[in-house]
């Protein structure tokens, strides 16, 4: 990368004394007020021309040869709010971006594939990345200068130097964005195993003891700020308890977990959690709500309530459940994406209190709560009192008089009364675009509710989900959208999309035992596996074969704050495998593993969703099948536990299902407990199916 390093150097930071100047308040419009994305009509009256990701843009770059600045951020992203004050509402500035450059906005939201290409090449160029994303590219969109957030000073040095280098130094610009897209093109590619070794829950030792050094001891999560949850990785934690018996596992998901509810990462007065918090100790967050986080995280708490049965984790799961139906629910049942860290321009200003506030709200229950929450006369952070709980509960219900039930009755009492004067303020900005992958992530994580709380309302909401996808976001036989806005859906769906509603459609089947949920779980993965597939590597590509080009077709492996979409579908193909018995699925999902195999090993906190497969196939899952009259009534008996090598399948009557089929007995409600497609003698009673299956752990 010596060019790279020479190029740079050409952009001097320049000074501009007009950047200290107010931006002048004129009314401008451009082409984004055509957009029906939050994030883009938010730039939508900036000075700077935007384009919209598209043809005309890229033509007209083409045409005018001109460099393009690709500007990526979110609707609740706050740096880029900031950055849109500081620059993209400055006239001169703009002015500078106009003349010189074709600028193009993206919400990375709407379009991830985008995202993907100029994120890898800025984490090429810089070692880091981050949102805003200003990337530059040459006019056929291959990026050869990037970074995040600038201040307005440095921003305009590098517009500046970057015109420079295209008009004077053309040839090393155009050297520069070869080696960058070859990196990106070659970023992820994969090494086909033609020869998977078996499966070995001891093999992840290695990895699981270079993975504990990171761990907080004291506070959870990883031992640096910022903190982000990572449900996915706590969950991995949850099955390597399960399969190692490692109790050190165990205990560092519930540390995390425990101190997650109690911190200012949650909203105590109105449930759900902030994208991530700034310190360790997860008091102060990034006040940004995201529906994917809290998807998630209700997913992951339900596992955790059903293995520990922790008082504390149902109420965050009910609490969160309650934000999401009061704040992120559409009419007709899907899910908005977000709610924005800022009002009335800054961060965190709806969520913090005045203790004198608190006190005229609360009178009597004042004094008490600020000592559980937290809340001196001097505020606990810049903006106000952000509430975290800071006393023990036992001890304090002692010192009120009262039993810790009771203690939770005040608190319920007092939250919802600060929770009706909160809604007096002005709120934060919405961002209302529904997107189908995170929308599925939202209807697992009410089914996982539903599992370990057993309250029939979860499920009926997921349901309700699920009919908003199929209506509004269905195009034909098995094709996806990815995004719903004001009863206009458009843009090919991705392969998380699918991922995460094939998901989704298991987990409603595994909860409702409709077997439709199946065939149309089924009829989404022959559409992934026609159109994302790459027969080579038998892994699948982000994007359809079916969409435009971009200057490179990205695969998805890593997992993240989002799991890799790739080992989603591994596990997908896995359990539609073996429900339906097609073969071709389970050599997929086995060959997929392999092929990340030696990753999972080294790095498992980022592999995480991948583990949920391996222990999967390293533990031989067990497949319970419940047939009869009382088959729903019976398997909530089982669900509601932590069992996580156990697939549930069933049926009130006969069914044809391979799974299923000639199992069915009149007026009996039976169990049939199996394992690689041999079956235990079945069993009438839930206690004996349970008596079975510790049976066969325990030998």
């Amino acid at each position: 990368m010596v060019a790279l390093i020479v190029l740079i150097g050409m952009f001097p930071i320049e000074s501009c004394s007009q950047n200290n100047k107010k931006a002048m308040k004129v009314q401008h419009t451009n082409r984004l007020t055509q957009e029906n994305s939050p994030y883009l009509l938010q730039h939508a009256h900036n000075p700077v021309d935007w384009y919209p990701w598209g043809e005309e843009a890229l033509q007209k770059a083409k045409d005018e040869n001109k460099v393009i600045l690709v500007s990526i951020g979110y609707a609740a992203c706050h740096w880029c709010h900031v950055m849109e004050r500081e620059s993209f509402e400055n006239e001169e500035i703009a002015k500078i971006m106009n003349e010189f450059f074709i600028c193009i906005k993206v919400d990375r939201e709407e379009r991830p594939d985008i995202d993907k290409i100029y994120m890898d090449a800025v984490q090429l160029m810089t070692g880091s990345g981050g949102w805003p994303l200003n990337c530059f590219a040459m006019p056929d969109g291959r990026p050869f200068f990037g970074g995040t957030y600038f201040r307005p000073n440095d921003w305009v040095g590098v517009l500046r130097g970057i015109q420079n280098a295209w008009l004077s130094e053309k040839n090393k610009v155009e050297n520069v964005a070869a080696q960058i897209s070859e990196g990106v093109r070659s970023n992820e590619l994969i090494e086909v195993k033609s020869d998977p070794k078996l499966f070995d829950v001891d093999d992840l030792k290695s990895g699981y003891e270079n993975w504990q050094k990171e761990f907080d001891k004291l506070e959870g999560g990883n031992n640096h700020a910022p903190k982000f949850p990572l449900p996915g990785s706590l969950q991995f934690l949850l099955r390597y308890y399960h399969a190692s018996k490692d109790q050190s596992a165990l205990d560092h998901v519930v540390l995390t977990l425990d101190k997650m509810a109690a911190g200012g990462i949650y909203d105590q007065i109105g449930g759900g959690f902030s994208r991530y918090s700034v310190d360790k100790i997860w008091k102060v967050p990034h006040f940004e709500k995201m529906l994917y986080d809290n998807a998630q995280l209700v997913s992951l708490y339900a596992e955790a309530y059903s293995l520990t049965r922790i008082p504390d984790y149902k109420r965050v799961i009910e609490e969160t459940l309650a934000f999401v139906d009061r704040e992120l629910s559409l009419p007709n049942g899907g899910f908005y994406s977000s709610l924005d860290a800022d009002s009335e321009g800054v961060e965190g200003k709806f969520y913090v209190w005045e203790k004198s506030e608190i006190e005229s709200v609360l009178k009597e229950d004042a004094e008490w709560f600020c000592e559980y929450f937290g809340v001196g006369e001097k505020a606990n952070w810049e903006e106000g009192n952000i509430l975290m709980i800071s006393a023990n509960k036992k001890e304090l219900a002692t010192k009120l008089g009262i039993s810790t039930e009771q203690f939770d009755e005040k608190i319920k009492k007092t939250s919802d009364k600060l929770l009706l004067k909160r809604e007096e303020r002005v709120r934060p900005g919405l961002d209302d675009k529904t997107l189908t992958s995170w929308n599925a992530l939202m209807i697992k994580g009410f089914v996982d509710a539903y599992k370990a709380l057993g309250k029939k309302e979860y499920l009926e909401r997921a349901e309700k989900a699920i009919h908003f996808i199929e209506t509004n976001l269905m195009k034909g036989e098995g094709h996806l959208h990815r995004k719903y806005k004001d009863g206009v859906s458009k843009i090919n769906a991705f392969l998380d999309d699918y991922s995460f509603t094939i998901e989704a459609y298991i987990s409603l089947y595994q909860a409702s035992f409709k077997e439709d949920y199946l065939t149309k779980a089924d009829r989404l993965m022959k559409v992934v596996m026609a159109h994302f597939s790459d027969e080579k590597s038998g892994m699948f590509f982000y994007t359809s074969g079916e969409d435009p080009d971009l200057i490179a077709r990205k695969m998805e492996l890593l997992d993240n704050v989002i799991p890799s979409s790739n080992s989603s579908i591994a596990k997908s193909l896995f359990i539609l495998g073996t429900y339906l018995e097609k073969e071709t699925y389970l050599e997929r999902s086995k060959q997929m593993l392999a092929n990340v195999y030696e990753r999972i090993l080294k790095v498992p906190s980022y592999h995480f969703n991948w583990g949920q497969l391996f222990f999967c196939l390293a533990n031989s899952t067990y497949e319970l099948v419940i047939i009869g009259d009382l088959a729903v009534s019976e398997k909530q008996n089982i669900e509601s536990l932590f069992l996580p090598n156990v697939l549930i399948a069933g049926s009130l009557t006969e069914s044809d299902l391979p799974f299923l089929k000639n199992r069915y007995v009149p007026n009996q409600t039976s169990f049939y407990l199996c394992k690689d497609r041999s079956c235990k003698i079945p069993v009438t009673s839930v206690e004996e199916l349970l008596d079975q299956l510790e049976e066969e752990i325990s030998e």
